[in-house]
C-alpha cells in the first residue's frame, strides 16, 4: 500500500473558475474540498471550507455557468462553508478522472491554494498511485511532496505521539487539567504519572506541539 502527496499546477485557463477567483483575490488563502459526490459523468455536489469572506465569493459564484444549487454559511473568523451542486467542465472531469483510478482513495481535504496549485493526498496500491500521477494531463505541472509506504501516522496525529506522551495527555484529561475552569494543576498530572512536574510539563508540551501543528496544517475542520 502506497501513500502519495502531490501539488498539481493547472494552467489558468483550465482551473475551476472559483479556484481562479481565490488566486485572483488576495483576501482568500485557499479553499478546501471536504466532501464530494459525483452523480453523473458531468455533475457533482461538494462541500468546501473557503479561507476568505463569504460575500465576494458568493457574488462571484452566482455568475458561474452550470451552477445548479449553492448555499454559503459565513463563519465568525471571516471564512465560510460552501455547498455547491454544479455541472463539471471538461477540465474538471479530466482532473477528477486522473485521481479516479480503481483502488485509489483520495484523502480529504483536497486544497485549492491561492498560488494556483491543488494539493492532493491519496492512498492505494502501487499501480493505482502511479496511474494517477501518469494520468494527470501533461500541461499540468506535478510536484511530488511525499511518496512511500502507507503509514497510519500520516492520517492520525495521535499516532505520531510517543506512548508516554499519549499517556500524559490522557492523564491530564482524566484529572481535569484541560477543563474550564481547570480542576487540577500540573502537579496532579505529575503525581498520576509518577514523575516530576517538569517532566510532565515537557511531555504535555511536546504532545500539544505535535497535535496543534498537524491541526493547523490540515485546516480548520
Amino acid at each position: 500500500m502506497r501513500y502519495l502527496e502531490v501539488s498539481i499546477d493547472q494552467p489558468p485557463g483550465e482551473r475551476n473558475a472559483m479556484h481562479q477567483f481565490v488566486v485572483d483575490n488576495e483576501a482568500y488563502e485557499c479553499s478546501r474540498l471536504l466532501y464530494r459526490e459525483q452523480y453523473a459523468a458531468d455533475e457533482h455536489a461538494a462541500l468546501f471550507h473557503v479561507a476568505g469572506p463569504a460575500g465576494p465569493y458568493e457574488a462571484a459564484l452566482a455568475d458561474r455557468p452550470g451552477l445548479r444549487e449553492c448555499a454559503i454559511e459565513a463563519c465568525p473568523d471571516d471564512t465560510c462553508y460552501l455547498y455547491v451542486r454544479e455541472a463539471m467542465s471538461e477540465d474538471d472531469q479530466r482532473f477528477a478522472e486522473a485521481f479516479g483510478q480503481p483502488g485509489l482513495i483520495v484523502l480529504k481535504p483536497v486544497e485549492y491554494h491561492g498560488d494556483g496549485t491543488v494539493r492532493v493526498s491519496a492512498v492505494g496500491p502501487t499501480a493505482a498511485v502511479q496511474a494517477a500521477v501518469d494520468a494527470v494531463p501533461g500541461e499540468m505541472g506535478v510536484s511530488v511532496h511525499q511518496v512511500g509506504e502507507y503509514r497510519a501516522g500520516r492520517l492520525d496525529e495521535r499516532l505520531e505521539l510517543t506512548p508516554r506522551q499519549f499517556e500524559a495527555v490522557q492523564t491530564a484529561v482524566d484529572v481535569g487539567y484541560y477543563r474550564s475552569p481547570r480542576e487540577a494543576g500540573l502537579a496532579a498530572v505529575a503525581d498520576a504519572l509518577d514523575c516530576g512536574t517538569s517532566t510532565a510539563g515537557e511531555l504535555l508540551r511536546r504532545a500539544e506541539r505535535t497535535v496543534m501543528s498537524n491541526l493547523v496544517t490540515g485546516g480548520p475542520f
